[in-house]
């Protein structure tokens, strides 16, 4: 099993990690109810923020923590959600991918996840 090397790569993750997201009744919903995801628009998206957190690519500008923090006013992002989020990107992560890159964008998504529960939280407060 290969790391991860590039952005097709990235694509096929983000791609496998979205498709356990939206067969999975419990989280589905905030993709398809709350943000009703285009997911031909989104994936692309994904690829560039993931590109630059793991590659170095540059190229995403969006502001991630008010996106969530946007989603989180139209449905509150629970820690039960994040821990669903968190466990299907590892386990997409795993089934595809081994190497230092693949290790990182885990860790990148714990810090991710742990960082918009803490500001979530703090807006709640």
């Amino acid at each position: 099993m290969n790391d991860i090397q590039n952005q097709g790569d990235l694509y096929l993750l983000v791609d496998e990690f979205y498709k356990k997201l939206l067969s999975d009744d419990t989280i589905s919903y905030i993709f398809t109810d709350v943000v009703k995801i285009k997911l031909e628009e989104h994936l692309p998206i994904l690829v560039t923020f993931w590109s630059q957190a793991i590659l170095g690519t540059g190229g995403y500008t969006n502001n991630l923590t008010q996106i969530h923090l946007d989603v989180n006013a139209k449905e509150y992002l629970s820690p039960e959600l994040f821990k669903i989020w968190l466990n299907h990107f590892y386990n997409t992560v795993d089934e595809n991918f081994k190497g230092p890159k693949a290790e990182q964008i885990k860790t990148q998504a714990l810090s991710i996840g742990t960082i918009m529960q803490i500001k979530i939280k703090n807006e709640r407060s």
